[in-house]
């Protein structure tokens, strides 16, 4: 049985500190631009990602049974050498990429992703406010079990994607070097990628890289200034709300919808789809509920 350690894990001293480096770091050089912290939000964000952390180990259970299964039955296999660490950590990106992609145009996916987005301020402890229904970004990483990608491997590099994207949630770096904004994912882009303003919806998908957004159509650059959060706030610092919320919106909706086509749109279509007398459409602009928008291409 493969082992790696939980860099994740190991890595949890070094995000609080850093936190604590921002945060003093807004006490001695303020920029007004800057939204900066807030104490409850921070505390928010800490207590989503506290909770993720024992969520996760329960949803570990029946997604690393299931990977193990497809394993077993398929004949490939990736050897873990020098030149393939690459080649694998860049397929995961794939993977990752359009798992992300997906959770933000697919309501259902969208109801455990929108607690990372639902803070209204953009620093380091924002990263930490992940959702307690991660069993839904599994499934996107089948192919590489498939390709013959050992599922100790796929769970180390998919730990390795979301370490790197901890410092990419601040105000505090405004660009890096042109080469490297070309290339891989920066505050910059991310920046954008939380903003809610209808130019910026549901754009910067990337993990580690940006190419894929510039190749699949959904990057935008940061021109303005971001507003943070979501089209229609959460209006909570409640962790249970919080984590919760749009799935017991899309409860109400289920309730209400009177045919098994409009339930199933409420499920499986853009956030803020509602039906529409004669004919399905997309919601645009700010009457998404509890959420944001789809504007991406394509």
């Amino acid at each position: 049985m493969k082992e790696f350690p939980d860099v994740i894990a190991w890595s949890v001293p070094a995000f609080v500190l850093l936190i604590v480096l921002e945060r003093v770091s807004y006490l001695l050089h303020r920029d007004d631009d800057e939204v900066g912290y807030g104490g409850a939000d921070t505390a928010t964000s800490l207590a989503m990602g506290l909770g993720s952390l024992f969520a996760d180990l329960l949803w570990k259970v029946p997604i690393a049974a299931a990977y193990a299964l497809l394993y077993a039955l398929t004949p490939l296999r990736v050897a873990e050498l020098w030149w393939t660490w690459p080649l694998i950590l860049l397929a995961q990106d794939l993977c990752y990429y359009w798992s992300h992609r997906s959770h933000h145009v697919i309501r259902i996916l969208w109801a455990s992703h929108v607690v990372h987005h639902s803070s209204q301020r953009f620093n380091l402890s924002t990263a930490l406010r992940q959702p307690w229904t991660g069993l839904t970004s599994w499934v996107f990483y089948l192919p590489l079990i498939v390709a013959g990608v050992h599922p100790a491997v796929v769970a180390f590099c998919g730990s390795v994607n979301l370490l790197y994207q901890f410092w990419i949630h601040t105000e505090r770096i405004e660009k890096m070097p042109r080469w490297y904004e070309a290339v891989f994912n920066t505050p910059s882009h991310h920046r954008v990628h939380h903003a809610s303003q209808g130019s910026y919806l549901d754009r910067n998908f990337g993990g580690i890289l940006i190419v894929w957004d510039r190749l699949f159509r959904s990057f935008a650059p940061e021109r303005e200034r971001c507003v943070y959060g979501l089209t229609k706030n959460v209006g909570s610092y409640n962790p249970v709300r919080v984590a919760f919320h749009e799935y017991a919106s899309i409860a109400r909706d289920l309730r209400a919808a009177v045919t098994w086509r409009h339930r199933a749109g409420h499920l499986f279509r853009a956030p803020g789809w509602q039906p529409a007398p004669g004919r399905t459409v997309r919601a645009a602009g700010p009457a998404q509920p509890d959420g944001q928008t789809s504007s991406v291409p394509g």
